[in-house]
């Protein structure tokens, strides 16, 4: 147990192996009878059958395949890691042909049997010999019996391997148990494996004649009474066990076929296998031979929907796409093949060449995965840019042409038709903006498949990508100019944007939370590198540069008592404040700064449910930049404002400190960052609205005391006389004829 236990971590995998080593066998078999079609001899089914027997509480798995002797059954089976097919390989390289290969571990595939069986006895029949052998081992014994089967020839030809289960293991004497291995490990094995089913049914009981006849004494004919309706006695049921073979494995592995000779039916019904119904359709697929140091055939899918998980964002509960195998037999569906933003990729990998550690169920640690993980993500990555460059189909039927009553034919505007792989990316895209920031290696082909909204793009499904941007730059244009936001209405209206749209500058708009993380990692596209416009060191270049900076410095020096003033009202509640080069309309705005958080960023680390360190309510609102449009006639107004002596606090107007304090208040808001303080943002507004409205006192007026309501007055009464419906002559009443 030790021994075994060390080798294997799940127990489910012994039915694997076992099927794994018959195939093996079978494979054995079918390659020597192509030149020996008489080692066949009568038994010419090549498969697997799988036996349970809740009664003896055994499981057996037989197979019709090259089988053993003696002599195989002692090398084979009495020591671990013997392996015969990997002895019947070496010996095919040797000679003149070599177009069979094994996996070859049986004696250890062997061993994990005795994870869930005390004892197992293996019968097998080779063609070299005439006898049938048994051999047979307890579980934890350091030796075995080898012996003819006393049976005889009872198999004709292959292996017959029967495990007396542990008491702890009877879930393996359960069919749906069985049939669940087998469709998960098994599937696609080349021979057919078989399940006996046991079922019991009610039959009617067999009367023998004899029962049947009852003896009759002499005289007894004459006093028989026969009734013309004799009543049909109900026929009495036994349980009868019948036993039926059902094949498990039915679905073809068609990744091992010529991909010429597979419809794309067929493509689309192995990813309905593959993928259990998550992720809809295949929107497009790969199938490709790898060859190198390593060989290995695989077809990757593309979804066409999201998978449940990465719907709800649970990307690290995501299970893996891709499944590996060793010559059809899985080795494991949860290896690290892709990378964390491909998991959504779904597929099957199958190799001949991968090294086996001591068994199928842990593969080492080698270089050759990482080639293998390698070289599929850059045909994920392929097959993406593919479906990007792809032509957008054809109707395959145009609609028959409108004429009117001229003759003439009408024109329908029909609707512009969307890319597929627009459809595709608003689903994916995010998957692949975080492999941009994973994904080093890759982040330049990655780049180049990103879609973003810009302010020229109309339209739901108009999107615009990073290539398509640096081809239409302005020539005096030295960065792409994005801007993070929560929407690309808010971005569309901010003040932000006044310059760019004067200059007709295109500007990306981020609108995913994802957004500012690439922006950390992903510096540049094309050597143009990334410019937050809502951050402090936004240039033009469309303008004289002697003109600007004395431009600036006049700036400077005419608004310096107000800069002074209000950098010094505002306190730590701004970091610096500066006139603007860059603003339009607006009078003033909040930035960030260049090497800071975003005020985006910002609104989203405020939002994460698990912030440690944050007291509840607690401020962390980075410290913005104040920018002044030195042109707008509330700053001119504003410095006009400003008293001699700005020194003396008490010189000031509270109406100045006011103004002041809403204009931080405007800037702060169109600068996308939340008031710093409510509270006081409320009480300067009451004091605005006191002002415009004249009023010298907030004192609420007294209640007001409504006079007493009447009570209400009873209903009048009056008295209906009698009225008698008998004398009256319906009939004789004209009702307006309206002949009802």
């Amino acid at each position: 147990d030790i021994v075994i236990n060390s080798l294997y971590t799940n127990k489910d995998i012994f039915l694997r192996e076992l099927i794994s080593n018959a195939s093996d066998a079978l494979d054995k078999i079918r390659f020597l009878s192509v030149t020996k079609p008489e080692l066949l001899g009568d038994t010419k089914e090549l498969e697997m059958k799988v036996e349970y027997d809740p009664d003896a509480k055994t499981l057996t798995i037989r197979d019709t395949g090259i089988g053993m002797s003696k002599e195989d059954l002692i090398s084979n089976l009495g020591t671990v890691a013997r392996s015969g097919t990997t002895n019947f390989i070496k010996a095919l390289s040797e000679g003149e042909s070599n177009d069979v290969n094994m996996i070859g571990m049986f004696g250890v595939g062997f061993y994990s049997t005795f994870l869930v069986a005390d004892r197992v006895s293996v019968a097998s029949k080779s063609n070299d010999s005439d006898t049938q052998f048994i051999w047979e081992s307890l579980n934890g014994e350091a030796s075995f019996h080898v012996g003819p089967d006393p049976r005889g020839n009872s198999l004709g030809r292959g292996t017959e391997i029967t495990l007396h289960l542990k008491e702890d293991s009877d879930e393996y004497l359960s069919p749906h148990k069985l049939k669940e291995l087998i469709r998960h490990y098994s599937e696609f094995v080349t021979h057919p494996v078989s399940l006996r089913q046991i079922k019991t049914i009610q039959v009617p009981k067999e009367v023998s004649a004899t029962e049947d006849e009852e003896p009759k004494e002499d005289g007894d004919e004459d006093d028989i009474e026969i009734s013309d309706e004799e009543e049909e006695a109900e026929p009495e049921m036994e349980e009868v066990t019948t036993y039926e073979y059902e094949q498990i494995n039915t679905d073809p592995a068609i990744w091992a076929r010529e991909k010429d000779s597979i419809a794309d039916d067929e493509y689309q019904e192995f990813f309905s296998v593959i993928s259990k119904g998550d992720g809809g359709d295949a929107e497009d697929w790969t199938h490709f031979n790898a060859e190198g140091n390593i060989n290995f055939k695989s077809i990757l899918y593309m979804p066409s929907e999201v998978p449940r998980a990465l719907q709800q964002g649970q990307i690290d509960e995501m299970k893996q796409g891709l499944r590996l195998y060793v010559r059809k037999v899985l080795i494991s569906d949860e290896f690290d093949l892709m990378p964390r933003y491909l998991s959504f990729v779904k597929g099957v990998v199958d190799s001949d060449d991968l090294p086996l550690n001591v068994n199928r169920e842990t593969l080492q640690e080698s270089k050759i995965i990482k080639i293998i993980k390698k070289k599929l993500v850059r045909k994920a990555i392929e097959l993406i840019r593919k479906m990007s460059k792809a032509e957008i189909p054809e109707d395959e039927e145009s609609a028959e042409a409108e004429i009117d009553a001229d003759g003439n034919i009408i024109e329908v505007e029909t609707p512009k038709k969307v890319h597929p792989y627009i459809t595709w990316y608003k689903k994916f895209g995010l998957s692949i903006k975080m492999g941009c920031i994973e994904d080093s290696a890759n982040k330049d082909k990655l780049q180049k498949l990103l879609l973003f909204k810009s302010s020229k793009t109309e339209g739901e499904d108009n999107f615009i990508s990073l290539q398509e941007y640096v081809e239409r730059m302005q020539p005096w244009q030295k960065e792409i100019y994005v801007f993070p936001g929560e929407s690309i209405g808010t971005l569309k209206d901010s003040a932000f944007m006044d310059a760019f749209n004067d200059r007709d500058a295109e500007v990306i708009y981020l609108t995913d939370a994802v957004d500012e993380y690439f922006l950390q990692n992903v510096r540049e596209f094309d050597g143009k590198k990334f410019r937050d416009i809502t951050k402090d060191g936004v240039k033009f270049s469309d303008e004289d540069e002697d003109m600007a900076k004395r431009r600036a410095k006049v700036y400077s020096d005419t608004f310096k008592p107000l800069t002074k003033f209000l950098k010094k009202l505002y306190g730590s509640d701004v970091s610096r404040v500066s006139i603007s080069k860059r603003l339009g309309r607006a009078p003033a705005i909040v930035s960030s700064n260049e090497w800071g958080n975003s005020a985006n960023m910002d609104r989203i680390q405020r939002a994460q449910a698990f912030a440690h360190g944050v007291a509840p309510g607690e401020n962390t609102m980075p410290v913005g930049i104040m920018e002044l449009n030195p042109r707008h006639p509330f700053i001119i107004n504003l410095l006009e404002s400003l008293p001699e002596d700005t020194e003396e606090e008490d010189n000031i107007p509270q109406s100045v400190k006011d103004t002041a304090w809403i204009l931080l208040d405007m800037a702060t808001m169109s600068g996308g960052f939340p008031v710093r303080d409510p509270k006081k943002y409320a009480a300067r507004m009451t004091r605005v609205l006191k002002s415009n409205l004249g009023i010298e006192s907030l004192k609420l007026a007294d209640e007001i005391e409504p006079p007493e309501l009447d009570e209400e007055a009873d209903e009048p009464d009056f008295d209906m006389p009698d009225f008698d419906m008998d004398g009256i002559d319906l009939d004789g009443m004209d009702l307006g004829g309206s002949g009802f």
